[in-house]
């Protein structure tokens, strides 16, 4: 059922379709930009901006400083140069970022990169004196949705194990308190859950499709993919009732908890 892929195949993006939800995926990034509002970074880098829906956000929040996005998806920077022509952006590796920043941001982008244990310290070592780390990134293993799509990937009929797929995943507050322990001179973790009224079930499986199921679709012959669709679909379908209000159409409440820490260097 595997589609013989390489890496790079499989680790592109669509901007496209990240950004159907624009809206819904901004949200933490601003909320993370809000409790810096008290900074004054001269230069910043946005480490996995995306299509620039966060970088963006950074510079509204601080339109003097110098301001980078860097992503490892060429398709992502493109999207990012075209639609925010005003910024600057570059193709790059969170782990081959160089010189020295007032702020490093990360909105959803380092759970897909392995060994945070390491990774973490080297990004506080890329800061000036006093300098911060902002993180935000999904934290939501326990929510429906992605039990079903957890479990589904662990059934052998569809060959993930005998690939290689792109790490998604999320430390625990304790792991990450553990090692900013060791890095950081202050810090601050948190949780929040954003509840979403979705229009459908099919579109829980349109949010999912250009994030946690990516690599997996991405790793499926053409034929298997609406097949592994359809059925998360049906698994899902019982696991959120519609609600209803007296003035709009049948909705799916979506709830997706978000993972966050501040440290200062």
């Amino acid at each position: 059922m595997l589609e013989g892929v390489s890496n790079m195949e499989r680790s592109e993006w669509s901007a496209s379709l990240y950004l159907k939800f624009e809206e819904e995926r901004s949200k933490p990034a601003i909320d993370l930009a809000n409790r810096l509002r008290k900074l004054s970074p001269l230069n910043i880098v946005d480490v996995g901006c995306g299509p620039g829906n966060s970088t963006a956000i950074l510079h509204s929040f601080f339109p003097n400083a110098q301001l980078l996005g860097v992503d490892h998806s060429m398709s992502m920077i493109e999207s990012a140069r075209n639609q925010h022509p005003h910024l600057s952006f570059n193709f790059c590796d969170a782990r081959e970022i160089s010189g020295e920043y007032d702020l490093i941001f990360a909105n959803a982008s380092l759970q897909w990169l392995p060994c945070h244990h390491t990774l973490i310290p080297f990004l506080m070592e890329k800061l000036s004196s006093n300098g911060v780390l902002a993180v935000q990134m999904p934290n939501n293993t326990n929510e429906p949705l992605y039990c079903v799509i957890d479990k589904m990937i662990k059934n052998s009929k569809w060959g993930f194990k005998h690939t290689e797929i792109e790490i998604n995943e999320t430390l625990q507050p304790q792991e990450y308190i553990e090692i900013l322990m060791k890095c950081a001179s202050q810090f601050e973790v948190w949780e929040s859950i954003y509840y979403q009224c979705m229009p459908s079930h099919q579109s829980l499986i349109e949010w999912v499709r250009a994030t946690k199921l990516r690599p997996y679709l991405n790793a499926l012959k053409d034929d298997y993919k609406l097949q592994f669709e359809n059925e998360l679909l049906e698994q899902i379908i019982p696991l959120y009732s519609p609600i209803k209000s007296p003035t709009q159409d049948y909705k799916i409440l979506f709830g997706f908890k978000r993972l966050f820490f501040i440290a200062t260097k």
